[in-house]
């Protein structure tokens, strides 16, 4: 039994220590077989053709995009025997044969980030001298170059001018910046790019398909937009999702490794979002973030869902989205359903949302509002959020008024009042709203003795200690293009005449309200001058720069709410314009105008032209 134990535990680690992760198993041997850097081999194809080869070369880029290989695929090739009609090495000559040993004595590969001092580098100068005992060259690949001291560059500027015809360098950084300019004006530098999402796609169906393993498209191209553009980064991704789900690696399962938030939330968020639905907004929200998520990788993830959706608005556009085709449909389905205006401004809530999102001390509430912010965007009030209708009271119970009309009267309240309108509001201008008629034709007393008694307007008691504003008021604009507000219920209105002594007054009482050492932008905002009052209630005020603006747009919904509660206005707009820059025309002065000019401010002048006898005009 010992002896079985110990036969099965040596085979599994046998089989373990045989284990090669894809990034080397399926790495490149040959220019062909190099992903997404077609331009670049191709020059090097070209440069070995023509016998064009430089005496070094600097393979820049991001990680995992295939700079090492390449490096390593030249100087393999550069030294094979027996060269294919296409330029490739053959693997079968010797030097092909000891290259893929690692057992080649002509190809040296050195790793800059632990030999990067000067006597690493007088080391290889002095290997440089000795010629190839098999082959034409002597390779030199140098590895994560950016990490030789500057000494050590210096001290190799002279071989890398003028080496040997027979020896090559080849450099490889993904921080070019950090190299000096005297080694790079020495070097041919190629630039290699990111791979993109279709041809790690396609890269990693070839490796599926190479070990028997079942996947879905769209699992991949999570894996693909993972890695960044790097392709080892995905080979490795590929390998751990392989462990976790076997041979059937499907979508669900990646996005369950990987801890990534599938579409399907971003869609509906966003359906939540057109619908007005708040509360569905928040619970999926909260969801996000009992499942470990941090904000901003939610609202990161919903910047680029929004994106999308502007991209599949468009037929131009939909090469740009990095989806599977399935996907791409449900995108082109949801972004019918959107205003370009929304997500317009949507995108600029996420995106201003993810840069304040680090500086902010409440972070969930600040991606809170900047969810009920797109809602707003979509049309409206949040329908989660709006203030509670009175409950409807059937005609057959009287209802007691506690105003004191109806009390003296003996009145019960009408009908009409007491029970909320399920209508959407009436196309008809406030204005000329009229008291609906009963039955027998007369307007009833209560409607129009008190028509603002059914439905107060919220309180707002001013910068210092202002109770917080209702959603409706929020939907006050930001931008000088967007300065009216939507109108709100006729039902619930007030309309008193509001004169621009009265406007003053409230607006100097709401200046006094400002502390002016904590907030100066504001004070100094609203008192530069003076509103103005305009027709059909609207207010005008003129601010000299761009930053006054902003800082009355960060109160503007509750100044304008305490401005129409102060003036029993609901009708007032707030429109904040900067002051246009006035045109000054420089006249050109003539050489009389000038000395008559310095004449007045220095009269002995006049006695020192004429002491030298000199010319005004000259």
């Amino acid at each position: 039994m010992i002896l079985r134990i110990f036969e099965l535990t040596t085979r599994k680690g046998k089989y373990m220590d045989n284990f090669v992760v894809s990034a080397r198993k399926y790495r490149p041997s040959t220019f062909n077989t190099v992903v997404g850097q077609h331009a670049i081999t191709s020059t090097l194809k070209n440069a070995i053709k023509s016998n064009h080869l430089a005496q070094a070369f600097l393979f820049t880029g991001p990680r995992g995009v295939g700079k090492t290989t390449c490096a390593r695929i030249l100087a393999k090739t550069i030294n094979c025997k027996n060269l294919t009609p296409e330029l490739e090495a053959c693997d079968t000559c010797e030097s092909c044969q000891a290259f893929n040993k690692s057992s080649s004595f002509n190809i040296y590969e050195l790793d800059a980030a632990s030999n990067n001092g000067v006597e690493h580098i007088k080391s290889l100068i002095d290997q440089v001298r000795i010629p190839p005992q098999d082959g034409k060259f002597k390779v030199y690949i140098i590895d994560e170059v950016h990490m030789l001291s500057q000494a050590a560059f210096n001290a190799f500027l002279k071989t890398l001018e003028e080496p040997p015809a027979y020896a090559k360098f080849i450099l490889a950084t993904t921080e070019k910046h950090k190299i000096l300019p005297t080694i790079l004006s020495r070097c041919q530098i190629y630039d290699f790019k990111r791979i993109t999402v279709e041809d790690i796609v396609n890269h990693l169906l070839w490796v599926a398909s190479s070990e028997g393993i079942t996947v879905e498209q769209e699992a991949l191209h999570v894996i693909a937009r993972k890695a960044d553009g790097a392709m080892r980064d995905s080979l490795s991704i590929f390998d751990q999702l392989v462990t976790y789900a076997g041979n059937n690696l499907t979508y669900h399962k990646v996005i369950e490794n990987l801890n990534v938030l599938d579409y399907e939330y971003y869609f509906r968020v966003v359906d939540a979002i057109l619908a007005g639905d708040t509360s569905s907004v928040l619970l999926l929200f909260d969801e996000v973030i009992s499942n470990g998520f941090d904000g901003q990788h939610f609202i990161v993830g919903l910047g680029d869902h929004l994106r999308q959706l502007l991209i599949s608005s468009d037929t131009a556009t939909l090469k740009l989205m990095e989806v599977a085709n399935a996907v791409k449909q449900q995108f082109s389905n949801q972004s019918a359903r959107c205003d370009l205006r929304f997500l317009l401004r949507s995108l600029d809530i996420a995106n201003q949302a993810d840069i304040s999102y680090r500086n902010s001390n409440n972070k969930r509430l600040h991606i809170e509002v900047a969810l009920l912010k797109m809602i707003q965007e979509a049309g409206g009030i949040p329908s989660g959020l709006q203030p509670r209708q009175a409950v409807a009271v059937p005609p057959s119970q009287p209802t007691i008024s506690n105003t004191p009309a109806n009390t003296a009267s003996g009145q019960s309240t009408p009908p009409a009042a007491q029970q909320p309108s399920a209508r959407p509001p009436q196309t008809a201008s406030p204005a000329n709203a009229q008291p609906a008629l009963n039955q027998s034709g007369a307007i009833p007393q209560a409607a129009a003795a008190q028509p603002q008694a059914a439905r107060p307007t919220p309180s707002y008691k001013g910068p210092t200690g202002r109770s917080a504003p209702s959603l409706k008021s929020m939907g006050a604009s930001t931008s000088e293009e967007d300065n009216s507000d939507s109108e709100p219920e006729p039902a619930r209105l007030l309309n008193e005449p509001v004169t621009a002594e009265k406007l003053i007054v409230t607006w100097q009482n709401y200046i006094s309200q400002v502390d002016n050492k904590k907030n100066i932008s504001l004070y100094t905002a609203l008192s530069a001058s003076l509103p103005q009052l305009s027709e059909n209630n609207a207010i005008t005020h003129v601010v000299e720069n761009q930053i006054l603006l902003e800082a009355i747009n960060e109160v503007r919904s509750e100044f304008l709410g305490f401005l129409k509660e102060t003036l029993r206005n609901s009708y007032l707009t707030l429109s904040i314009k900067i002051q246009p820059k006035e045109e000054t025309k420089v006249k050109a002065w003539t050489p009389q105008e000038k000395y008559s000019r310095m004449m007045e401010i220095n009269p002995v002048l006049n006695e020192l032209r004429i002491a030298f006898d000199a010319d005004v005009e000259g």
